[in-house]
Formats: C-alpha cells, structure tokens, sequence
C-alpha cells in the first residue's frame, strides 16, 4: 500500500476516489516521488514543466521574477495542494514561475499527458481524474482574478486590507492565522515590508486591526 495515501486522500485532484482508485491510477499514470532539500529549486524559470507537482511532505512556494529581479509570492503550499498544473496543461515551453522548498519537502510528480488521456481500460476513476482536473483549473483562475483585482490596489492599506479580509471571508471568522510571514506577505502584496509594517501599526492603533505575529483579527 502506499504509504502517502492518507495525504493523497484530501488531494482535491482525487476527489470522490477511493484508497484503491488512487492507488490504480497512480500506477497507471507512472507518477514518480522526488525529495527535495531545504531551499533546493523545484522549477526553475526557464525550465519546461511536462508535469504537475503534489506536495507529499514540506512547504515549497511559488514565485515570479521581473526583468529587475524583483520577486513576487505567487503561492505559498503545503502537504496535499498541487502547483504547474497550469503550466503542465497548457505545453509551456519556458516557465514564468519558479518553484522553491522552504524546507525539506517530498513531491509526487505526475505527467500532464498520461494524465489527460485516459487508459486502454477508460476507467472510471480516470474520468473522474480529468473532471477533478478541470475543476482546479477553474478555481486556479478565480484565484489568479482574485489575485489580480489585489494587485490593482493604489494604497498599501487598501492592499493589506483586501488581503486580510479575504482570508477572513476564506476562513469563516475574524480572527484567523495567515500562512505567511512578514517578508512573505510583502513579496505577496507586491509592496516594500518596512512600508507594509508602518501601515499595520497604524491599522492597530486604529483599532481596526489586531495582530501578534501570524494571527490577525479584522473588525468589521
């Protein structure tokens, strides 16, 4: 038995399958486990991507350069959330993203074109495979439209608020933890950490805001 199954389980690209579907459908797309070291490159920008990469263990982030080396966070992911199946889908050549472990970290890579094709047997599990496919692809854009109307933002506050706000609405409650840290949340905001931390402390003074290290509480 694989001895992933129990994280494989709550990948949502399995969704509606059972221990042994997955087990099947692991096998019939020939996918492959990697380790990779603390701050070791998973993607490179440049690199081709044939394939879609499941976190198993560890953290890894996803960022784009500029032309003036400034990095953006695209996505920070932990155990069970996918990355490249965008690029992997869509036959890039020379990825944009680069992809890197922010720690000891174990990848299940499976290839977009046994992944999209399905088997001699056409099994049911592997339509469900591609239905499941589609859907990320979908939520994928809504996150990316999301991430573009933040971006769109002129002030840092407005910035910072948006985000906080939607992690609020994405978590259910007001006072929720972030997934980043402070350089972190700035390489995401595409803003300058010193001016984002100026903007937090005014935030808090103004009562409309609480927060010790990663854990926020947003009046409404």
């Amino acid at each position: 038995m694989n001895k992933n199954l129990k994280i494989l389980e709550k990948v949502p690209l399995f969704s509606g399958m059972k221990a042994t579907d997955i087990e099947n459908i692991l096998e019939c797309l020939d996918s492959k486990e990697k380790i990779y070291g603390k701050h070791q490159w998973i993607i490179q920008a440049g690199d081709e991507v044939p394939a879609l990469g499941i976190v198993i263990t560890g953290r890894v982030q996803v960022v784009r350069e500029d032309v003036l080396g400034n990095r953006m966070l695209v996505a920070g992911l932990g155990p069970a959330e996918i990355f490249a199946e965008t690029l992997a889908c869509a036959g890039v050549k020379s990825s944009l993203l680069s992809v890197y472990a922010n720690e000891d970290t174990t990848i299940l890579w499976l290839y977009i074109k046994r992944l999209v094709c399905t088997c001699s047997a056409s099994c049911d599990y592997h339509s469900l495979l591609i239905e499941n496919l589609l859907q990320l692809l979908a939520k994928k854009n809504l996150y990316l439209n999301n991430k573009m109307e933040l971006l769109s933002k002129r002030t840092i506050r407005d910035k910072i608020m948006t985000f906080l706000l939607s992690e609020a609405r994405e978590q259910n409650a007001p006072s929720f933890e972030i997934a980043l840290n402070r350089n972190e949340m700035a390489e995401y905001l595409c803003i300058d950490r010193s001016a984002m931390s100026r903007e937090l402390s005014k935030l808090r003074k103004e009562g409309i805001i609480e927060y010790r290290k990663n854990h926020f509480k947003v009046r409404f």
